[in-house]
């Protein structure tokens, strides 16, 4: 930082202190002060008692960053072309474009990344320390953040931010994208509309809750949508919907709320439609007691293919206890799960949906019978002439699949 810089950023900060507001949640007010003051300190300059500002735009821009923002990571986080940032340690900061990673030149200091963090979990109650040295929580934009501090890392606090990407909304900008032909998106509409329930799998960052999103977007106005994850990042149009996230508990270890907690909380608010943000664990169960219900819904889960996601989300809920079997579960699974769609990042960046497949709802020697409905070939995604077994559900809803899944379509 400049020493002009510093100067206009202390006289801020005093007036601030002397005024007795707090600029952290008014970006507007925060602008103001900083640019009066930049004003005031540039006529002085010109007196030759103080150093020229080079840039009064950049300088304006860095001190707001620092008064209002997060510092030295508010320009990625305000680049739409930016969707992640890491920090490693005080001098690795690294940044994510179109999915391909570059370390920048930003160089922080240990107590500067602290600071950061402290000021990002202000407004989610959140906390990091010795006894909780994992957390994950949402900024106010709906980006989500992990921290992990020592002695669980070696030596620095680890952070990520995923940013909220608001401008992909719906099927038809997957489409532009080249995410997913047209012919497979039609598809996947017509399973929404048919209250399919929809398994989407994919490594991380491979698109899984954005695709999420877009299906949602998909879904007829007047459903009521209730989504429960772990830390907020769906965000949905629809003009009925509730979201809750899970709760860490408190110093004194209560309070806290689980997953599977919120899913039951969610099957009393009259939902027409469940949509849990991704299963890792036990939670898995009560997703499938729901789905068995005749509930429509949705989830994510972290798996290396289609079939590999139906594979282990037929392990998952062995974990919520010894009574629980793969007898139960994985007819449960075959039952309940209509169709899976799987997502790729390339290392180009680009992210596709690579599968998509649809359960028979019949089990084989303890495996899930399955059709791949679509397939990728030579970096298309076609169909495969197979059409859902499970059909009832699109005939209720006087769908034609033939008119979507005809082989030889663009």
């Amino acid at each position: 930082m400049s020493r002009a810089v510093a100067i206009i950023t202390e006289q801020v900060r005093e007036r601030v202190r002397r005024d007795g507001i707090d600029l952290g949640n008014d970006r507007t007010l925060a602008d103001r002060y900083v640019r009066d003051e930049v004003q005031r300190y540039s006529e002085r300059a010109l007196g030759g008692s103080m150093p020229m500002l080079a840039d009064e735009g950049a300088a304006t821009r860095q001190i707001v960053a620092s008064i209002a923002g997060f510092g030295a990571l508010q320009p990625f986080l305000d680049d739409p072309e930016i969707e992640e940032i890491w920090i490693n340690g005080p001098a690795k900061v690294f940044v994510a474009r179109d999915g391909v990673p570059e370390l920048t030149e930003v160089e922080l200091t240990a107590t500067e990344v602290h600071d950061l963090v402290e000021r990002m979990l202000q407004s989610s109650g959140r906390r990091v320390d010795l006894s909780s040295p994992f957390v994950d929580a949402s900024l106010p934009d709906g980006s989500r953040l992990h921290v992990v501090i020592p002695d669980v890392t070696r030596a620095h606090w680890a952070v990520n931010i995923r940013k909220f990407r608001r401008r992909i909304r719906d099927l038809q900008t997957l489409i532009a994208l080249g995410s997913i032909t047209h012919q497979g998106a039609e598809f996947l509409r017509m399973c929404v509309l048919a209250g399919q329930n929809i398994l989407v799998s994919g490594a991380t960052q491979s698109g899984k809750t954005t695709l999420l999103n877009t299906l949602l977007a998909a879904a007829r106005p007047s459903e009521r949508i209730v989504t429960v994850e772990e830390t907020f990042e769906l965000d949905l149009a629809a003009r009925d919907t509730v979201a809750m996230q899970c709760r860490q508990p408190s110093l004194e270890g209560t309070g806290e709320i689980t997953l599977r907690r919120l899913i039951k909380e969610a099957l009393r608010m009259r939902p027409d439609r469940l949509v849990v943000g991704e299963v890792r664990e036990a939670e898995s169960l009560d997703l499938l007691i729901a789905l068995n219900s005749g509930l429509p819904g949705m989830c994510s889960v972290h798996a290396n293919g289609a079939r590999d996601a139906l594979a282990k989300l037929c392990i998952l809920p062995l974990l919520a206890g010894r009574n629980i079997d793969s007898a139960f579960v994985v007819p449960t699974v075959a039952s309940s799960v209509d169709i899976v769609v799987h997502c790729e990042l390339a290392r180009s960046g680009q992210r596709s949906v690579t599968e998509i497949v649809a359960p028979s709802g019949q089990v084989t020697d303890g495996v899930i019978e399955a059709s791949t409905i679509f397939e990728m070939r030579h970096g298309v995604l076609e169909p495969t002439g197979s059409y859902p077994t499970k059909s009832g559900k699109f005939l209720a809803g006087g769908f034609d699949l033939a008119s979507v899944l005809a082989t030889g379509r663009s």
